[in-house]
């Protein structure tokens, strides 16, 4: 999809939801604000890979590409921010989000002004020199330059939200933190609002969650059950038919009483996993675990595998490494019935050959899905990605562990902090 054709029809669209237990509150949408002539501060999510200073992949760069044109097309200034990877509370010239700068002006085909820090004279002056040259777009040098944003310090939040007149939070990969940007200046300022693919995160993760069409599948995979464990308790009450793979199925598969040989286990999760399936059991919700599995003695391309039957003893010490053919077709045909279904994780170790083979086949079960379909972030984007079916996604989420959150129940203060309608 075009970052063109996300602009929606401010009429026509429905406002965000942001699910609480089992009601759902409407928040205040970018739609919804006076922006002519006023500052937006538009929290982005541009924590993109940069190497040498070029920008290896701006897929979260032209993500928010809607958001920023809306305001743009109805006479706001937009100053923008965002982090980038993990500086130490300081200024680091590889952290610097200039590149950045330079690419979004060429995306949006118009100059960007770069302020050389997120607060103070240098991001006043760049604020006021784009509105005085028509520019109208500002980008903040990295925030995390500045040890307070995470710790969500009152006064460096203040000295963001003096630099705008109304909130935009369009980073919802950062929501789960209760940073200065996400959550500490929305309180800050009169209006706080979603952006487009804020926007679109809630609806759909809020869809799953409230009103899934039936059948409601999810599908959960990666490596550990510790990871997942409120997801999959979330769910429990919710969904259909849970399809759990990856290595995290062989805590499940010990705490059976079946042998898992060297494969990853978290041992202090055997009781909450007997605990998962004895709830499974007692709401009548489909709970299958993989029935035969690719088996290798270590993470190699072109190591010797065998598939065996979940269960058999000749794995030896050799460790579970993907879903076999006959799980991957047993998850095919669950999904050929779904309505609504959400992915996160992939089924085996997927970056390596030939242990991609059931996360691959997955991949293509979902898009061929005739509903809606999520896919919740992490590995799972990249999964889709490798088994070329992007395309075919209904919405794929841009946060790893916000999503996960989010589908686990728990309140993402940046999404808490935004104005209820």
């Amino acid at each position: 999809m075009t970052p063109e054709s996300r602009i929606p029809d401010p009429e026509s669209r429905p406002s965000p939801l942001l699910p609480v237990g089992r009601t759902a509150v409407a928040k205040l949408s970018i739609r919804d604000l006076d922006l002519g002539g006023k500052r937006v501060f538009i929290r982005v999510d541009f924590n993109v890979p940069i190497k040498e200073g070029r920008i290896k992949d701006d897929t979260r760069v032209r993500a928010s590409l809607a958001t920023i044109q809306y305001a743009l097309e109805r006479g706001a200034t937009v100053i923008l921010a965002s982090h980038l990877g993990r500086p130490k509370g300081g200024p680091s010239p590889e952290f610097s989000l200039a590149p950045v700068a330079a690419h979004l002006g060429t995306l949006l085909g118009r100059p960007v002004t770069f302020a050389s820090d997120c607060v103070g004279e240098p991001a006043r002056q760049a604020v006021a020199e784009a509105r005085a040259q028509g520019n109208n777009v500002v980008l903040l040098e990295n925030v995390r330059f500045h040890k307070e944003e995470e710790k969500n310090d009152p006064a460096f939040a203040a000295q963001l939200a003096e630099l705008a007149d109304l909130y935009v939070n369009d980073a919802f990969g950062s929501s789960h933190r209760a940073h200065a940007s996400t959550e500490g200046m929305a309180k800050l300022l009169p209006q706080a609002a979603s952006g487009f693919l804020m926007e679109d995160e809630l609806k759909y993760l809020g869809l799953a969650l409230e009103s899934p069409e039936r059948p409601f599948v999810a599908v959960l995979g990666g490596a550990k059950v510790s990871d997942k464990i409120e997801v999959i308790e979330n769910f429990l009450g919710r969904v259909d038919a849970l399809l759990v793979g990856g290595a995290m199925a062989y805590t499940f598969f010990k705490a059976k009483g079946l042998p898992v040989g060297k494969s990853l286990v978290e041992d202090d999760r055997l009781d909450a996993a007997r605990a998962v399936m004895a709830k499974a059991a007692e709401k009548g919700v489909r709970f299958e675990l993989p029935v035969d599995h690719v088996v290798a003695e270590k993470i190699e391309a072109g190591v010797a595998v065998e598939t065996l039957a979940v269960g058999d003893p000749a794995i030896g010490d050799r460790m579970g490494l993907d879903i076999g053919p006959k799980t991957a077709a047993l998850y095919a045909g669950i999904l050929a019935t779904a309505k609504t279904v959400v992915w996160n994780g992939p089924m085996g170790v997927f970056e390596t050959r030939p242990f991609d083979t059931g996360t691959n086949a997955v991949a293509k079960a979902v898009a061929a899905v005739k509903g809606t379909t999520i896919i919740g972030g992490g590995d799972s984007v990249s999964a889709v990605s490798k088994a070329g079916v992007t395309s075919q996604i209904t919405h794929i989420s841009t946060g790893g562990g916000a999503s996960l959150e989010f589908l686990g129940g728990q309140t993402l203060p940046g999404v808490a902090a935004l104005t209820e309608k």
